[in-house]
């Protein structure tokens, strides 16, 4: 079974190397990797060049100008062959070297078209400290119609169902993750599996978790929910709740 990963990057010269390392340390051998630039101006592309030389059979690397993220996911799942897709973003790491051999088990033992499972918030300076603890629990349909969507960056999805379906929505500079996921999942018609495991770490700070782009996450989220027919404030409030474990959970953690 082959595992396309994809990293977007754009002006991310000091995590970048993070993330390409901890998908070429997997131990797991059939993955493809693919890494997508937005033509950065910080030194992010010699960054890249550094931690892939060696291993330039296994990575396919294109650094152009484009118009956001999505835009740079979306080029590289028109280049991914693999049997699944999953992304690791540029501020953020898989968690252990067995990480992918993990997901491959239990795609293998379910034949799922849509895994996801655990993650780690971390401070951004100190990665090992755990601000939010994202334990994804058992799929139920129900959840998912009431605000509850998959942590993003552990969904490994099955390449033809992204294909069939549709790519991210680029018009949205935010929103499109969680887009992306109502789109796939509403329905209820894909089989869905939970891996009870820790599969990335993400630094806070990042697109969604920065605080000054609140106010356009909140426009976005209202466009998105009011396109799939959901209540935009009522669906937020929700989506905030499911959220109140988590860093109780990262506390205790702590404790």
């Amino acid at each position: 079974m082959k595992i396309s990963i994809i990293t977007s990057c754009y002006n991310r010269e000091a995590t970048i190397r993070d993330a390409i390392r901890s998908v070429l340390e997997q131990e797991y051998p059939d993955i493809e990797y693919i890494i997508v630039d937005g033509a950065s101006t910080d030194g992010s592309v010699e960054a890249i060049k550094e931690a892939i030389k060696g291993y330039e059979e296994r990575v396919k690397f294109i650094s152009e100008p484009d118009h956001g993220m999505y835009e740079a996911i979306n080029k590289g799942i028109r280049l991914a062959t693999g049997d699944y897709i999953g992304l690791v973003h540029s501020d953020d790491f898989l968690y252990s070297p067995q990480t992918v051999a993990h997901i491959v088990k239990r795609l293998k033992e379910t034949h799922a078209d849509f895994l996801y499972a655990d993650g780690l918030f971390v401070n951004a300076k100190n990665t090992d400290k755990v601000v939010r603890n994202w334990i994804g629990g058992e799929y139920r349909l129900w959840k998912v119609r009431h605000g509850w969507l998959p942590l993003h960056p552990t969904c490994y999805i099955r390449r033809g169902v992204m294909l069939n379906r549709g790519l991210y929505n680029e018009s949205y500079k935010i929103a499109a993750d969680s887009d992306l996921l109502f789109r796939y999942l509403l329905g209820g018609d894909l089989t869905v599996t939970y891996l009870n495991k820790y599969v990335v770490k993400m630094r806070m700070g990042g697109m969604s978790t920065d605080t000054s782009r609140r106010k356009q996450m909140w426009k976005e989220d209202v466009r998105m929910y009011n396109s799939h027919g959901m209540n935009p404030t009522i669906t937020k409030i929700e989506k905030m709740l499911w959220k109140v474990p988590q860093y109780v959970t990262a506390l205790l953690k702590k404790g």
